[in-house]
Protein backbone atom coordinates (compact mmCIF):
# COMPACT_ATOMS: atom_id res chain seq x y z
CA UNK A 1 0.00 0.00 0.00
CA UNK A 2 1.27 3.34 -1.15
CA UNK A 3 1.28 6.65 0.61
CA UNK A 4 2.46 9.48 -1.17
CA UNK A 5 3.65 12.53 2.01
CA UNK A 6 4.07 16.10 0.09
CA UNK A 7 5.80 17.91 2.71
CA UNK A 8 8.06 20.68 3.51
CA UNK A 9 11.15 21.80 5.55
CA UNK A 10 9.36 25.00 5.36
CA UNK A 11 5.92 24.31 6.93
CA UNK A 12 5.16 23.96 10.19
CA UNK A 13 2.33 22.36 10.19
CA UNK A 14 4.25 19.15 8.63
CA UNK A 15 6.44 17.60 11.12
CA UNK A 16 3.45 15.29 12.60
CA UNK A 17 3.09 13.95 9.20
CA UNK A 18 6.49 13.61 8.91
CA UNK A 19 7.03 12.01 12.59
CA UNK A 20 3.78 9.81 10.81
CA UNK A 21 5.86 8.58 7.79
CA UNK A 22 8.77 7.73 10.07
CA UNK A 23 6.08 5.18 12.11
CA UNK A 24 4.46 4.06 8.69
CA UNK A 25 7.90 3.14 7.30
CA UNK A 26 8.45 0.40 10.05
CA UNK A 27 5.96 -1.59 8.69
CA UNK A 28 5.88 -4.25 5.92
CA UNK A 29 2.58 -3.42 4.66
CA UNK A 30 2.68 0.07 4.29
CA UNK A 31 5.02 2.25 1.36
CA UNK A 32 4.97 6.01 2.58
CA UNK A 33 7.38 8.06 -0.13
CA UNK A 34 7.75 11.92 1.04
CA UNK A 35 7.93 14.24 -1.62
CA UNK A 36 9.24 17.43 -0.35
CA UNK A 37 7.86 20.23 -2.20
CA UNK A 38 9.60 23.43 -2.88
CA UNK A 39 6.66 26.52 -2.60
CA UNK A 40 7.44 27.05 0.95
CA UNK A 41 10.78 27.85 0.22
CA UNK A 42 10.55 31.52 -0.53
CA UNK A 43 9.33 31.93 3.42
CA UNK A 44 13.23 31.48 4.58
CA UNK A 45 14.42 27.82 4.26
CA UNK A 46 14.96 26.48 1.13
CA UNK A 47 14.07 22.56 1.69
CA UNK A 48 16.58 20.38 1.12
CA UNK A 49 14.96 17.22 -0.40
CA UNK A 50 12.74 19.86 -2.77
CA UNK A 51 12.42 19.17 -6.26
CA UNK A 52 10.01 21.41 -8.37
CA UNK A 53 9.26 17.63 -10.19
CA UNK A 54 7.62 16.80 -6.92
CA UNK A 55 5.09 19.74 -6.72
CA UNK A 56 4.44 19.44 -10.22
CA UNK A 57 3.20 15.78 -9.42
CA UNK A 58 1.29 16.95 -6.47
CA UNK A 59 -0.69 19.71 -8.97
CA UNK A 60 -1.15 16.57 -11.46
CA UNK A 61 -3.02 14.91 -8.46
CA UNK A 62 -5.43 18.10 -7.37
CA UNK A 63 -5.92 18.34 -11.11
CA UNK A 64 -7.30 14.92 -11.54
CA UNK A 65 -9.39 15.15 -8.58
CA UNK A 66 -10.77 18.64 -9.56
CA UNK A 67 -9.22 20.37 -6.54
CA UNK A 68 -7.92 23.73 -7.07
CA UNK A 69 -5.34 24.02 -4.25
CA UNK A 70 -2.21 22.09 -2.97
CA UNK A 71 -1.20 22.21 0.48
CA UNK A 72 1.11 20.76 2.90
CA UNK A 73 1.11 18.23 4.70
CA UNK A 74 -0.91 16.29 2.44
CA UNK A 75 -1.04 12.32 1.99
CA UNK A 76 -2.67 10.30 -1.50
CA UNK A 77 -3.48 7.00 -0.37
CA UNK A 78 -2.72 4.79 -3.48
CA UNK A 79 -2.95 7.74 -5.86
CA UNK A 80 -6.87 8.02 -4.91
CA UNK A 81 -7.53 9.35 -1.86
CA UNK A 82 -6.60 12.60 -0.65
CA UNK A 83 -6.20 12.91 3.09
CA UNK A 84 -4.12 15.75 6.05
CA UNK A 85 -1.45 14.17 6.46
CA UNK A 86 -0.65 15.10 10.28
CA UNK A 87 -4.35 14.00 10.97
CA UNK A 88 -3.86 10.74 12.12
CA UNK A 89 -7.39 9.22 12.67
CA UNK A 90 -8.01 10.22 8.69
CA UNK A 91 -4.86 8.91 7.94
CA UNK A 92 -5.77 5.38 9.60
CA UNK A 93 -9.39 4.87 8.88
CA UNK A 94 -7.77 5.79 5.27
CA UNK A 95 -5.33 2.33 5.53
CA UNK A 96 -8.39 0.63 6.98
CA UNK A 97 -10.32 0.95 3.84
CA UNK A 98 -7.40 0.00 1.43
CA UNK A 99 -5.25 -2.60 3.37
CA UNK A 100 -5.85 -6.23 2.70
CA UNK A 101 -6.80 -5.31 -1.24
CA UNK A 102 -5.36 -7.59 -3.45
CA UNK A 103 -3.28 -5.76 -6.13
CA UNK A 104 -4.67 -5.59 -9.62
CA UNK A 105 -1.42 -5.89 -11.56
CA UNK A 106 0.58 -9.10 -9.85
CA UNK A 107 4.08 -7.15 -10.21
CA UNK A 108 7.56 -8.98 -10.05
CA UNK A 109 11.05 -7.09 -9.58
CA UNK A 110 14.66 -8.59 -9.71
CA UNK A 111 17.91 -6.97 -9.31
CA UNK A 112 21.30 -8.34 -10.52
CA UNK A 113 24.83 -6.19 -9.98
CA UNK A 114 23.23 -2.56 -11.71
CA UNK A 115 20.86 -4.23 -13.87
CA UNK A 116 17.04 -3.96 -12.39
CA UNK A 117 13.91 -5.84 -14.12
CA UNK A 118 10.44 -5.52 -14.08
CA UNK A 119 8.01 -7.83 -15.32
CA UNK A 120 3.73 -8.44 -14.93
CA UNK A 121 1.32 -10.38 -17.13
CA UNK A 122 -1.21 -8.97 -19.62
CA UNK A 123 -4.07 -7.67 -18.08
CA UNK A 124 -7.72 -9.77 -18.42
CA UNK A 125 -9.98 -8.21 -20.84
CA UNK A 126 -11.32 -5.12 -20.21
CA UNK A 127 -8.93 -4.25 -17.61
CA UNK A 128 -6.66 -2.52 -19.91
CA UNK A 129 -5.72 1.24 -20.57
CA UNK A 130 -2.92 3.76 -19.77
CA UNK A 131 -0.34 3.02 -17.03
CA UNK A 132 3.08 4.06 -15.83
CA UNK A 133 5.56 2.14 -14.69
CA UNK A 134 8.05 4.27 -11.90
CA UNK A 135 10.96 3.87 -10.58
CA UNK A 136 11.39 5.48 -7.18
CA UNK A 137 14.62 5.60 -5.14
CA UNK A 138 14.34 6.86 -1.60
CA UNK A 139 16.61 7.83 1.20
CA UNK A 140 15.31 5.84 4.48
CA UNK A 141 16.26 8.35 7.74
CA UNK A 142 18.26 12.00 7.73
CA UNK A 143 17.95 13.94 10.00
CA UNK A 144 17.96 17.75 9.57
CA UNK A 145 18.70 21.03 11.51
CA UNK A 146 16.75 23.60 10.67
CA UNK A 147 17.89 27.44 10.93
CA UNK A 148 15.48 29.62 9.42
CA UNK A 149 11.99 29.67 8.05
CA UNK A 150 8.84 28.45 10.33
CA UNK A 151 11.06 25.50 11.83
CA UNK A 152 14.16 27.34 12.43
CA UNK A 153 15.89 25.85 15.65
CA UNK A 154 13.83 22.55 15.05
CA UNK A 155 15.47 19.36 14.30
CA UNK A 156 13.72 17.34 12.22
CA UNK A 157 13.92 13.34 11.37
CA UNK A 158 12.13 12.48 7.92
CA UNK A 159 11.64 9.12 6.65
CA UNK A 160 11.38 7.83 3.57
CA UNK A 161 12.53 10.61 1.15
CA UNK A 162 12.08 10.40 -2.29
CA UNK A 163 15.40 11.18 -3.95
CA UNK A 164 14.41 10.27 -7.40
CA UNK A 165 11.32 9.51 -9.57
CA UNK A 166 12.19 8.11 -12.99
CA UNK A 167 9.61 6.53 -15.88
CA UNK A 168 10.54 3.33 -16.67
CA UNK A 169 7.93 2.41 -19.29
CA UNK A 170 4.36 3.32 -20.31
CA UNK A 171 1.88 0.19 -20.59
CA UNK A 172 -1.66 -0.38 -21.48
CA UNK A 173 -1.53 -4.36 -20.29
CA UNK A 174 -2.74 -5.55 -23.10
CA UNK A 175 0.69 -7.25 -23.40
CA UNK A 176 2.98 -8.55 -20.63
CA UNK A 177 4.93 -6.04 -19.40
CA UNK A 178 9.49 -6.52 -19.56
CA UNK A 179 10.91 -3.59 -18.74
CA UNK A 180 15.26 -3.56 -18.24
CA UNK A 181 16.62 -0.76 -16.52
CA UNK A 182 20.16 0.86 -14.84
CA UNK A 183 20.13 0.27 -11.35
CA UNK A 184 23.41 1.89 -9.58
CA UNK A 185 23.85 2.40 -5.84
CA UNK A 186 22.18 1.36 -2.83
CA UNK A 187 19.57 2.86 -2.13
CA UNK A 188 16.05 1.48 -1.17
CA UNK A 189 13.47 1.37 -4.85
CA UNK A 190 10.07 0.78 -5.25
CA UNK A 191 8.42 0.28 -8.67
CA UNK A 192 5.12 1.69 -9.27
CA UNK A 193 2.32 0.99 -11.66
CA UNK A 194 0.12 3.42 -11.71
CA UNK A 195 -2.97 4.42 -13.91
CA UNK A 196 -1.91 7.78 -16.17
CA UNK A 197 -2.31 10.34 -15.70
CA UNK A 198 -2.00 11.01 -11.65
CA UNK A 199 -5.06 7.71 -11.71
CA UNK A 200 -4.86 5.10 -8.87
CA UNK A 201 -1.79 2.92 -8.62
CA UNK A 202 -2.05 -0.61 -9.24
CA UNK A 203 0.51 -2.00 -7.91
CA UNK A 204 3.83 -1.99 -6.24
CA UNK A 205 6.41 -3.98 -5.29
CA UNK A 206 10.05 -3.05 -3.00
CA UNK A 207 13.19 -3.55 -4.87
CA UNK A 208 15.03 -6.09 -2.74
Amino acid sequence: MVIELFTSQGCSSCPPADELVKHLAERQDVLPLAFHVDYWDYIGWADIFADPAYTDRQRGYAHVGGRNMIYTPQMIIMGREDVVGADVMEVSEALSAYLGQKPKVQLTTGRSEEQLTVSAPALPDGMSGQFRVQLVRYKPLERVEIKRGELAGNTVDYANIVESLEVLADWTGAEPLEVTASFAGELPAAVLVQEWPFGPIFAAARVE
